[in-house]
């Protein structure tokens, strides 16, 4: 019998996943307020881009560390309680910085929230995919996602604007009070959602952090087009994981322009991501997995390549707007992939190994970006960060993710959690 096709209504008549949207979009708005006012803070007290991409390298190295615990944390405890715990803790330290500054700036600060409150993001967004095949079928786990990431991506349009206006009229510290207000409202909408229980501590493997991640380690080896993706995303993150300090320098320093104009900048990007939300599903469905992937990262390169190179606000949006199109048209199907293939009981610590992997180059990555923008300025960095993607997108052509449908890639025959 031939399976229904799926429906985007379908998502939204329990009420766990409207509640657990409504959460995350919160959550995603406050995310934008940080994304803005966190590297501004920066900017506003050293004048350096390369202080901003020593921040950003220290957020980078505290969401490596704690994925390497965040996948056995997952597997083995109540995954809504923990996160809630997430939010909580983020809230708390969102809400220390404006906090602190009334009294006086406290650069050291923003050093110690903001890597912590990405290591429990790290745990959260690890929980965060285990917990949407829990709350959707099978079948509407890219719909799920398309939907969740469009919505992130509308708060991220609205979130940047409001921010830059709130930055350039108070400060950058009042967008961080919303930041902590929102996860604390995601929090309330925690509360009332409820997950499928996960299989017993008993049946899941795995004694600690460590033994954990290799278990996810190798669920990806012994999986051909995870193998590669997870090979080819960790070269993919040491080159973009800084981008959004270069853009917001650019704007700042190459353009001169104000707080406001950098939330627009932020805003367009937002907007890409909406549109790779809402297209994903049907482009995927019509022309397969492989070139998904690897044409976004295409489109992705030139945009990068192009965005160093121009000095017109408007331009550089739309090619802003077109690399986040492409990271996350991407994104979301590599995602999507690996909650199709991998056992629920494994998902969290699966998960947890991806991210570790591929983004263990990405502090390092956004320390030698920024430097070399510092030292080389950001047309000539763009520019070769844009063409090895492209480079990247071209050797992926040779692997096995360019099969249309690695889904039905047989999954690995020994269970990762025994062996």
């Amino acid at each position: 019998m031939k399976a229904a096709r799926p429906d985007a209504g379908t998502l939204w008549r329990s009420r766990d996943f409207p509640l657990f949207w409504a959460g995350q979009a919160l959550s995603a708005l406050g995310d934008s307020f940080s994304l803005l006012a966190v590297p501004l803070l920066v900017l506003h007290a050293t004048g350096s881009v390369a202080r901003m991409g020593l921040l950003t390298g220290l957020v980078g190295a505290a969401s490596v560390l704690a994925g390497i615990f965040a996948g056995y944390l997952v597997d083995r405890v109540d995954r809504r309680l923990l996160l809630l715990g997430c939010d909580l803790f983020r809230a708390a330290g969102y809400a220390s910085i404006p906090v602190t500054w009334l009294f006086a700036p406290q650069l050291w600060l923003l050093y110690l929230v903001a890597p912590a409150c990405a290591a429990a993001g790290m745990v959260f967004q690890v929980g965060y995919v285990a917990a949407v095949p829990a709350l959707v079928g099978p079948e509407w786990i890219t719909r799920a996602n398309g939907q969740l990431y469009a919505t992130y991506a509308a708060a991220g349009i609205v979130g940047p604007m409001l921010a830059g206006l709130l930055s350039s009229a108070v400060g950058p510290t009042a967008a961080l009070a919303v930041d902590a207000g929102t996860f604390a409202l995601s929090a309330l909408g925690l509360c009332l959602v409820r997950l499928r229980s996960a299989p017993a501590p008993s049946v899941r493997g795995g004694r600690s952090g460590w033994s954990g991640l290799l278990v996810g380690v190798r669920f990806l080896w012994r999986h051909p087009v995870l193998r590669t993706l997870t090979v080819l995303l960790s070269f993919l993150t040491f080159l973009t994981i800084g981008l959004t300090d270069v853009f917001i320098y650019h704007v700042k320093h190459d353009l001169g322009r104000p707080d406001g104009t950098v939330g627009q900048v932020l805003a367009a990007a937002a907007g890409g991501t909406i549109v790779a939300a809402l297209l994903v599903a049907p482009v995927r469905r019509s022309l397969g997995f492989g070139a998904c992937w690897i044409g976004a990262y295409a489109v992705s390169g030139l945009a990068v390549a192009g965005a160093g190179l121009t000095r017109d606000v408007p331009a550089l949006a739309l090619l802003v707007a077109a690399y986040t199109f492409g990271t996350s048209l991407a994104g979301i199907c590599s995602m999507s992939l690996r909650q199709q293939v991998t056992p629920e009981h494994l998902l969290g610590r699966v998960t947890s190994a991806f991210w570790t992997l591929h983004s263990a180059l990405g502090p390092l990555g956004a320390a030698v970006l920024t430097g070399a923008v510092a030292r080389y300025g950001t047309a000539a960095v763009c520019l070769a960060a844009g063409l090895t993607c492209l480079g990247i997108a071209a050797v992926a052509v040779l692997t096995p993710i360019r099969a249309p449908r690695p889904e039905l890639v047989p999954v690995p025959t020994a269970d990762p959690a025994r062996g």
